[in-house]
């Protein structure tokens, strides 16, 4: 079977898993949140808990694509980067941001951290330092993803 076919599915079986996915991370870090108030631990909890279910997002999502197969013969490399790779990145496009959103969302209507002003409103500065953590956890998905791809038959 010639690779396109293959390979289309499989974006497809991956776009899947991420849209179902989605809420699971909201679940999760609810909880998180949640365990974290039960904890009296409310310093740092949007930053902690945003970056740990990405990092288990990713993490979950590279073992999920790692699952899939994908046929790479004859397929572009360009600047070392797979063509694949070129098609898996933009599956995830506006996908922090709304996670992002549903966090933010979440601190305002707390109740619990109404008495913590920057965790009840993380500040534009402190959701900024937070997207930078979270770019580095992206790179380093996209890298194992492209590795992933590269190592592909």
């Amino acid at each position: 079977m010639p690779p396109e076919p293959i390979n289309s599915q499989s974006f497809k079986y991956f776009q899947d898993y991420l849209d179902q996915h989605k809420s699971r991370m909201k679940t999760d870090y609810q909880q998180r949140l949640a365990q974290d108030l039960s904890k009296q631990q409310w310093d740092g909890c949007f930053q902690r808990n945003v970056l740990a279910v990405l990092a288990d997002t990713y993490t979950q999502s590279l073992a999920f694509l790692r699952s899939l197969p994908f046929q790479t013969g004859g397929m572009a490399v360009e600047q070392g980067m797979s063509v694949l790779t070129r098609q898996l990145l933009p599956i995830f496009d506006g996908f922090v941001d709304e996670f992002l959103l549903f966090a933010v969302d979440k601190h305002r209507t707390s109740c619990a951290l109404s008495n913590f002003p920057d965790e009840h409103k993380p500040s534009h500065d402190y959701v900024n330092q937070v997207k930078r953590e979270i770019a580095a956890l992206w790179r380093d998905f996209a890298l194992n993803a492209n590795g992933f791809f590269l190592e592909c038959p």
